[in-house]
């Protein structure tokens, strides 16, 4: 006679968890060869939150062509159809050019490693065009500075991007060394601090100073003190010549030795004369001038002496008021002249006994023909 057990056994049967899926990433760009060390990273995080990433790694599982383990068999199943959407997915983020060239590999394995063949060989020979664009990087007054500084921060950037690490105080040399012209007195100020100065601190103290030079262009504060001859434009300025008081200054005037050099009369200069200034441009002197250096024209002039120590060579200034000759021989017109004086730069004075024309032969064959050259025996 059957009898039941004392002892009911009760099954607990334990629900199926699915394995929580990370959320997809965004779907990087269409790569089409370039930039490829950017695309690889942003491809592989987007199969990283896809779970498919180990399927870049994982070798095609080996089951023989008679088992008949169901289980082997479905993990084989899905082994294979990971691998398939992987394959896929990588393809799709090909341009339509290159998913042409790719397309017959026949997993995500093999696909990955033949783009990582193909284009990280290629990148290996940037490293020679991103050393050559580090060292030829200077930076230039017609851009702004903040913006240069990205653009050289984005070099470095691209430096340790391909193993090659630089210091922070060599970073920080470098971008003080490539600041614009314009920013010489600044840079010099930099490079003698003593106090270490990190790459962060630098960038901010680039901001503030073309903060502060911005504004005071836009108000205009930005002048300088200058004494110089300001050339007018059209004939107008509203700088007017003072006029010289004679008898004001008469009393405690000093006497003048030598012959004015515009007139020739003796007991006052040049600048004191009351007759009209000869061969002289329109001219103003100021001694204080705000200037604003966005609307001002400056003429400069150098005042220059060349001489040479060979008698039969010449120097030729185009711009010179009076060529100066020693030689009289060397003159094929000439007028004596008495009691004129030249006065030099050293405060000397020298007799000037003739003026005339002298003709210089040039190599090429043609000749020169100077006017009005003075005669200076003791030059």
């Amino acid at each position: 006679m059957a009898t039941e057990s004392a002892n009911p056994v009760t099954m607990v049967v334990q629900p199926h968890v699915a394995q929580p899926i990370a959320a997809q990433g965004e779907r990087p760009e269409k790569f089409s060869g370039n930039d490829f060390k950017r695309w690889h990273q942003k491809m592989l995080f987007y199969l990283t939150t896809l779970n498919l990433a180990r399927f870049l790694s994982e070798e095609v599982p080996v089951v023989s062509e008679g088992e008949t383990d169901t289980q082997k068999r479905a993990a084989m199943d899905a082994w294979g159809h990971g691998d398939f959407l992987c394959r896929n997915y990588i393809l799709n983020g090909l341009s339509d050019t290159l998913y042409n060239v790719y397309s017959s590999a026949t997993t995500a394995r093999a696909l990955w490693e033949s783009l990582e063949k193909k284009y990280k060989t290629e990148d290996a020979g940037l490293k020679k065009f991103i050393v050559g664009k580090f060292l030829d990087f200077k930076m230039v007054d017609s851009k702004t500075v903040m913006n240069q500084v990205q653009e050289f921060q984005m070099i470095l950037h691209d430096l340790h991007a391909e193993g090659m690490k630089l210091s922070e105080s060599f970073q920080v040399a470098a971008m003080i060394e490539k600041l614009p012209p314009l920013w010489k007195d600044f840079k010099n100020y930099l490079k003698h601090k003593r106090k270490e100065m990190g790459l962060e601190d630098l960038i901010v103290r680039l901001r503030i100073e073309e903060d502060n030079r911005l504004s005071e262009m836009k108000s205009g504060k930005l002048q300088i003190e200058a004494k110089a001859n300001l050339m007018e434009q059209n004939g107008n300025t509203s700088i007017k010549r003072k006029r010289v008081d004679y008898k004001a200054k008469k009393g405690r005037a000093k006497m003048i030795k030598g012959n004015c050099y515009n007139c020739g009369k003796p007991n006052h200069m040049a600048k004191d004369c009351r007759l009209p200034k000869k061969n002289q441009a329109h001219v103003s002197e100021v001694r204080s001038v705000p200037i604003d250096l966005g609307e001002l024209n400056l003429s400069a002039v150098v005042f220059e002496a060349n001489l040479v120590d060979n008698p039969r060579e010449w120097w030729i200034d185009t711009g010179a008021t009076r060529h100066i000759c020693f030689d009289k021989e060397m003159f094929s017109t000439y007028t004596p002249i008495n009691g004129r004086k030249l006065f030099m730069g050293n405060s000397a004075t020298s007799n000037i006994v003739g003026i005339g024309n002298v003709v210089l032969k040039m190599t090429s064959g043609k000749e020169l023909t100077l006017i009005d050259v003075l005669h200076v025996p003791d030059i």
